[in-house]
C-alpha cells in the first residue's frame, strides 16, 4: 500500500516511518470523537477574472459544502472523519494551513473541491485546465498525479515554478495527489507553513500516511 502510492505519486520517503504514522493516525480515529462538520465556510473575494484571491477580503456570504456534496448522514460522517485528519495532522505537525480537496463535476466543469480544513480562509475551487494548472501547484499535483514539495516557495517562484499565492506568509508546502483503488487520482492535499524547510521527513510521513487513508472518507 506505502509503496504503490509512492510509486503513483513519484515520492521518495521512508516506508517505516510512513507505516508506524498510519498505524497511529488509524488509532487515533478509533479513539477520538469526531468533531463537528463545516458545511459552511468563509472563502476570500477573488480578483479581476476569477484568477486570483483577494488576501484579506472575504465575500459577504459563506461557501455552501451543500451546494455540492448531499447533507445526509452517511456523508456527514465522512466529512467528520475527514476533519479529524485535518485536525490530527494540525496537532502532530503544527501545521499553518491544511487542507483536503475532492475531483468534482460542477457546471464549470471538472474542479477540487475542498471538504475540509484548518487555517485561513481560502478558496474553495479550484478550475482542473491546463491554463489554471500554468499558475497553480494544486491543480498541477492534480493534473500530474505527482507530489510536489516546496520547502521555499520564493527560490520556487523564482525559478519558474506554478504557485497560486493565497497567503503571502508561506515560505513552505507540500501538495500531494491522492488516488482511489484504481489508481485514479482523486483529489490531492495542500499543507502550507509559515518558514522555511518545514516539511521535514517526519512531517512528509505524517502526511503521505494521511494521504494513504483519505481516500476512504471522499464523498
Amino acid at each position: 500500500m506505502i509503496n504503490s502510492y509512492l510509486q503513483q505519486a513519484q515520492l521518495s520517503a521512508d516506508t517505516r516511518l510512513i507505516s508506524a504514522e498510519l498505524t497511529a493516525l488509524e488509532q487515533a480515529l478509533v479513539s477520538t470523537s469526531l468533531p463537528e462538520v463545516r458545511w459552511h465556510y468563509q472563502i476570500p473575494q477573488l480578483g479581476e477574472g476569477g484568477a486570483c484571491s483577494l488576501f484579506g477580503y472575504l465575500q459577504d456570504e459563506p461557501f455552501k459544502l451543500t451546494a455540492y456534496v448531499t447533507n445526509n448522514e452517511q456523508t456527514h460522517t465522512k466529512l467528520a472523519n475527514l476533519q479529524a485528519i485535518v485536525n490530527y495532522i494540525q496537532q502532530q505537525t503544527g501545521v499553518d494551513w491544511y487542507g483536503i480537496y475532492q475531483t468534482h463535476d460542477t457546471a464549470q466543469g471538472k474542479q477540487l473541491l475542498k471538504l475540509a480544513y484548518h487555517g485561513a480562509p481560502s478558496r474553495p475551487l479550484f478550475p482542473l485546465t491546463a491554463d489554471f494548472a500554468a499558475g497553480s501547484n494544486n491543480v498541477q499535483v492534480a493534473l500530474s498525479k505527482t507530489g510536489r514539495i516546496i520547502n521555499n516557495v520564493e527560490q520556487y517562484l523564482s525559478q519558474g515554478g506554478e504557485y497560486y499565492t493565497c497567503d503571502p506568509k508561506v515560505k513552505s508546502e507540500v501538495c500531494l495527489p491522492l488516488f482511489n483503488r484504481s489508481g485514479e487520482c482523486v483529489g490531492i492535499i495542500d499543507a502550507e507553513a509559515f518558514h522555511n524547510d518545514f516539511f521535514d521527513e517526519k512531517v512528509l510521513a505524517v502526511l503521505i500516511a494521511c494521504c494513504i487513508k483519505i481516500p476512504q472518507f471522499l464523498v
